[in-house]
């Protein structure tokens, strides 16, 4: 009930370790979705019917809904009826990783299919399988295009774990909705919220565009 500078100084330990979590989570996340878009795009651009059906009813449902819904749902809906237990950590994990994911399976299905259809005949012309084709021709040339989309998602993540408050996950939004609920401080904490965020974020973004530039494609 200080100065706002003593507040300042009382806070910033603690959002700090809640800023430790939205990250941690975000890095997390992001990894585990990029493994899950890729394999969910490639189920997408099969010929088989099989796979196909699969991974675009995975991507409707997941852009159609509220990731709110799907914390919700993971956290409480799927336990009750699974007769399992899921940690609010990994339910929120789980959640985001296929909330973004499923941004991912199209953000890899327009970066292949950007990647000139030559390209792949021409791998397959010098003795390569469709996998190594993809592998070592298509794929890394369309990743550097899609840098800047995956960049984008990471800071979607870091925004969208405020959500994870809802369950209880203590990252930096519920941290500081703890300590101005007992200091009555709410103008300075906020700030101090955003300020955070908009930092971890803004240095996200630094480090988009310099990976832009070094894998800039003529």
């Amino acid at each position: 009930m200080g100065t706002t500078l003593d507040v300042i100084k009382d806070a910033f330990p603690y959002l700090l370790q809640g800023l430790y979590m939205t990250v941690l989570i975000s890095v997390v996340s992001i990894i585990i979705s990029l493994v899950i878009g890729l394999i969910a795009c490639f189920m997408r651009m099969s010929k088989y019917t099989i796979l196909r059906y699969p991974a675009a009813i995975y991507v409707n449902i997941i852009r159609g809904t509220p990731i709110l819904i799907q914390i919700l749902f993971i956290y409480f809906g799927a336990p009750s009826v699974l007769d399992i237990h899921l940690s609010a950590f990994t339910a929120g994990l789980i959640a985001i990783s296929l909330n973004i994911g499923a941004y991912n399976t199209e953000i890899f299905r327009g970066g292949i299919e950007s990647i000139s259809k030559g390209q792949m005949e021409a791998g397959r012309s010098l003795g390569f399988t469709y996998s190594q084709t993809m592998a070592y021709i298509v794929l890394p040339q369309a990743v550097r295009r899609m840098i800047p989309s995956f960049v984008n998602q990471l800071t979607h993540a870091i925004k969208d774990t405020s959500m994870l408050s809802v369950i209880g996950i203590a990252e930096l939004t519920m941290v500081g909705q703890s300590i101005y609920a007992m200091n009555f401080k709410s103008f300075e904490i906020l700030t101090m919220v955003a300020l955070m965020y908009f930092i971890t974020i803004y240095t996200v973004s630094l480090i988009s565009t310099r990976l832009e530039r070094r894998f800039v494609i003529s």
